[in-house]
C-alpha cells in the first residue's frame, strides 16, 4: 500500500510526497499555504489517475520525468528524473496503482 506523507517547511508551508509500498518516492507536491489545501491536493492526486492526468516530459538534460495534473490541469506533483522513458512510464503506472488507496501520514 502506498502512503502520502505531509510535511511542513521551515517557513510554515505544507507539501506531500507519495511513496510506494517499498518506500520509494513516486511524486513530490508543490508547497501549499495551508494544511487543508495540502490535504485537498492529496485528494485530487488520489482521483486524478487517468493517463491524461500525466505529462511525460524531458528535462533540459534530456532526462525523462513526469507531472501528475489535476483535471483543471494544475500540477499536483512532479517525479524524480529517470534514466529512461521506460522507467518514467513505470513510475506513472506506480502512481496509478498506489495513489487511490494510499493512506495519509501527517508528519507536519
Amino acid at each position: 500500500m502506498g502512503k502520502y506523507i505531509i510535511r511542513k517547511t521551515s517557513n510554515g508551508q505544507y507539501w506531500w510526497v507519495l511513496r510506494a509500498s517499498i518506500g520509494e518516492i513516486l511524486i513530490t507536491s508543490e508547497t501549499y499555504t495551508t494544511k487543508q489545501n495540502c490535504i485537498e491536493g492529496i485528494n485530487s492526486s488520489k482521483i486524478s489517475i487517468k493517463d491524461s492526468n500525466f505529462r511525460r516530459l524531458l528535462s533540459i538534460r534530456n532526462e525523462p520525468y513526469f507531472t501528475q495534473n489535476a483535471n483543471n490541469n494544475q500540477v499536483l506533483g512532479t517525479s524524480e528524473m529517470y534514466s529512461s522513458t521506460y522507467a518514467r512510464d513505470s513510475g506513472i503506472e506506480s502512481v496509478k496503482r498506489y495513489a487511490p488507496d494510499a493512506v495519509i501520514e501527517d508528519l507536519s
